[in-house]
């Protein structure tokens, strides 16, 4: 077998979202190709991925992520939490790019490129 998609026999991932399940398969699959493509091991490759992906997750989730936002002279960071970022990823801001942002409850809302928003917990201000 060559790929993993909806004919392989993988158990479903529970409890994992599309995005992850998707990561998982990716990874199953190059892991796939750089054993040398040895079949019959579509399970094997299936759970050494879903382990690394795991744990991946479970490293990213432990680290604190924050953006900073400049708005009339008071530089505010705003962290986030990767699990719960809708796919944000660092660098989807440029420095001194604009970007809307709007403030609620010891919240900042910023508006992401793709229309999202990325949510934060305001940690830190500071005039």
């Amino acid at each position: 077998m060559s790929k993993f998609d909806q004919s392989t026999s993988i158990p479903p991932t529970l409890g994992l979202s599309a995005e992850v399940r998707e990561a998982i398969r990716r990874r199953a699959e190059e892991i796939y190709e750089n054993s040398g493509r040895i079949p019959h091991r579509d399970l094997q490759n299936w759970a050494l991925a879903e382990d690394e992906i795991r744990l991946e997750l479970a490293a990213r989730s432990a680290r604190k992520y924050a953006v900073v936002v400049s708005v009339e002279g008071i530089r505010y960071v705003g962290e986030y939490d990767w699990a719960l970022a809708d796919g944000y990823n660092p660098g989807e801001f440029a420095a001194g790019d604009p970007v809307r942002v709007r403030f609620n409850s010891g919240k900042m809302f910023v508006q992401r490129p793709n229309g999202r928003q990325l949510e934060t917990t305001i940690v830190h201000q500071v005039s």
